[in-house]
């Protein structure tokens, strides 16, 4: 698919995920800023690789999207995601010319001039070949079998094939187990995937999951072919250009205008960086990037991975500058609770432990959740909890969430914050 219609597809998805079919055909389509004859095209484009990579799926089943993510969210989760990733960047002819490769190198091993021969109806280049050959080897597909040229390549199952069949269930019950409850989850889904059709063709099992449960925040899986995009071009040190919407603004997709008419930014703001780290935050779901700009100011930018789109990369910088980079942008967050560059401020909270039980489930937490923080008194009745943190933004929302078994004590301005906050709850549970 083309770049541009991927972005639309993985904006239709996560809105599908957020909302579990709350919003209509007119609603999504302004949601997107796209007509809804583009939805609708969009919708059954989907469909279509649906149909394709999961044929065993009854008609009934495909006839409603949003009726399946509202009631059969289990079912459909996996089949989302797979075929969006499959289809993301493959065109007809690609699809077929892949096949056609791996489906004669399942029979026999076969050289790349041996490969050209066997196709009738189409006659690929043998650069083309070559390119498809290197493609496929790379993302452990197949493998070269020969020490001198011609290189002989087969198809590579030889893990799959030495496994027992109880290795085998094992195998994809820890995929299973780490593709839904770690980080990234992609790459886990498209293993899980594999092991899943192997188990189905050797051991025939309709279903090989042992597990219902599924990862928490099943719209910012998507978010993740961005992140492991950045996260490779840091590996190889190299500039992106993306197009960035910014989590104020209720549209995260505008269709390319082409009426000269109406000309207005429908594209984002072009953003252009050297990127350095890309974060998670678990308590949120949310995906970050940490990149130098390349603009005149050239500072150090931080982005919402959910507002990126149209992401490429560009030429290399050298190890030296990236690596000054890198260690500038790790010394800015050093105190940060995730990405916060501000000043540094001491916070001090008082934790009240809880009554009548064995153990303080508040102090594991605290201890389990704090990063770099340390307790410096402790009684039966509380513990003090001091940590150094570049502003108080971020921390703030882990604060509130232990309610009534948090104190805070320093810095002033946050404990009056709170003070705030709980005198406007309070008003809100007053006896009318």
């Amino acid at each position: 698919m083309a770049r541009e219609s991927f972005d639309k597809e993985l904006q239709l998805l996560r809105l599908l995920f957020l909302t579990a079919g709350a919003y209509n055909r007119q609603q999504l389509a302004e949601r997107l800023g796209i007509s809804v004859h583009t939805l609708d095209k969009t919708m059954k484009k989907l469909k279509d690789i649906q149909s394709t990579f999961y044929q065993h799926v009854g008609d009934e089943e495909k006839k409603e999207y949003y009726t399946q993510l509202r009631y059969n969210y289990f079912e459909v989760t996996d089949n989302f995601l797979m075929f969006l990733y499959h289809a993301k960047s493959l065109k007809d002819s690609e699809v077929e010319r892949l096949s056609h490769i791996l489906e004669k190198l399942k029979q026999q091993p076969l050289s790349i001039k041996e490969l050209l021969e066997t196709f009738v109806d189409t006659e690929p280049d043998e650069k083309t070949i070559r390119q498809d050959m290197k493609y496929l080897e790379e993302i452990g597909v197949i493998k070269n079998v020969s020490e001198v040229r011609p290189y002989v390549y087969q198809f590579d199952d030889e893990l799959l094939d030495s496994l027992t069949d109880d290795e085998l269930l094992d195998l994809y019950d820890f995929i299973d187990f780490m593709a839904n409850t770690k980080l990234p989850a992609v790459p886990g889904y498209l293993l899980q995937e594999k092991v899943k059709r192997y188990l189905k063709h050797r051991l025939k099992l309709t279903d090989a999951s042992a597990f219902l449960y599924k990862y928490h925040f099943v719209s910012r899986i998507l978010d993740e072919y961005q992140a492991l995009l950045l996260t490779e071009a840091i590996r190889q040190r190299k500039i992106v250009e993306f197009h960035y919407y910014t989590p104020k603004r209720r549209k995260f997709y505008d269709s390319q205008n082409t009426n000269p008419t109406f000309q207005r930014d429908t594209t984002g703001q072009h953003q252009k960086a050297i990127p350095l780290r890309v974060i998670f935050d678990h308590q949120y779901g949310r995906w970050y990037l940490l990149a130098q700009g390349c603009g005149n100011d050239g500072s150090l930018r931080k982005y919402r991975v959910e507002g990126m789109t149209k992401l490429v990369t560009g030429k290399s910088v050298t190890p030296e500058i990236f690596t000054s980079l890198q260690a500038s942008a790790d010394e800015r967050i050093a105190h940060s609770w995730l990405i916060d560059t501000g000043k540094l401020v001491t916070v001090r909270l008082r934790f009240f432990q809880p009554r009548d039980t064995p153990h303080s489930f508040i102090q594991e937490r605290v201890e389990a959740q704090g990063q770099w923080g340390i307790v410096t008194e402790e009684s039966r009745e509380s513990f003090v909890y001091e940590i150094n943190v570049n502003s108080t933004m971020e921390i703030t929302p882990w604060i509130r969430s232990f309610g009534s078994s948090v104190e805070v004590l320093e810095p002033l301005f946050l404990r009056k914050q709170f003070q705030k906050e709980w005198e406007e709850l309070l008003a809100y549970y007053e006896s009318v």
